[in-house]
């Protein structure tokens, strides 16, 4: 069990709703005791939707919306969306020096992501690509990128990440207990109304299935499971 408090959490996650989904429970469990936890979401999440009508301009300004209304109820310092279009992520020079210029401006103690090695979940759900590609990049720019001065060196002085968590592992090592904040979790999840049709509260219930599971593993009520890297050792 993890039980440590950064003094700044970094989050980087693809779709405007994964940070909640993946991981909202241990940020509002950091922010309620105090730590700066910054998001950045690297699409607009504009392809979002089963309804060949939705128009992605649209689509992503509701999705921003919902985004600001889960944030505030994660308790999330800063939310920056980088805006690239959904399903179209490309681990470019370009990205990576975005994210190693995040890193090193908040110096963050901690950074959570998508795990890229994830693939296969059963045979019913594999990985997305945008997840993969922001994981990976994520990876790269946090080591050795940010941490060495001749990677981008106009991106600001460098930073080392002590630890990088990656969630939607399929090897979790750590957990977090987010018994205390897992209400919270669900509701900002039920903020996505665009992604879960949740008229009865159903995407709330679906997390709080799963976080106990996680829970079950670590011997506590509500967790969430992480793969962890430590850095910089």
């Amino acid at each position: 069990m993890m039980d440590d408090t950064p003094g700044v959490a970094l989050a980087v996650y693809a779709h405007p709703d994964d940070a909640d989904v993946a991981c909202g429970g241990t940020l509002a469990r950091w922010a309620k005791a105090g730590s700066a936890v910054h998001l950045v979401v690297c699409t607009d999440g504009g392809k979002g939707s089963f309804n060949p009508k939705a128009v992605p301009k649209k689509l992503a300004a509701a999705r921003a919306g919902e985004l600001e209304a889960s944030s505030a109820i994660i308790g999330l310092t800063s939310v920056t969306s980088l805006g690239f279009p959904d399903g179209e992520l490309v681990d470019s020079d370009e990205f990576r020096c975005t994210l190693v210029e995040r890193v090193r401006l908040l110096r963050p103690d901690v950074v959570c992501g998508h795990d890229p090695s994830a693939l296969f979940f059963g045979q019913e759900y594999f990985n997305h690509r945008d997840h993969r590609i922001a994981g990976t990049a994520l990876l790269d720019a946090v080591s050795p990128a940010a941490a060495l001065p001749l990677y981008f060196p106009d991106a600001g002085p460098p930073h080392q990440v002590a630890t990088v968590l990656l969630s939607g592992t399929l090897e979790p090592d750590v957990w977090v207990d987010v018994t205390d904040t897992i209400e919270c979790k669900a509701a900002a999840v039920e903020c996505h109304r665009t992604q879960f049709a949740d008229a009865q509260g159903w995407a709330g219930e679906a997390v709080r299935r799963r976080a106990e599971e996680e829970g079950r593993r670590a011997g506590t009520s509500f967790a969430e499971g992480f793969r962890r890297l430590t850095l910089g050792g």
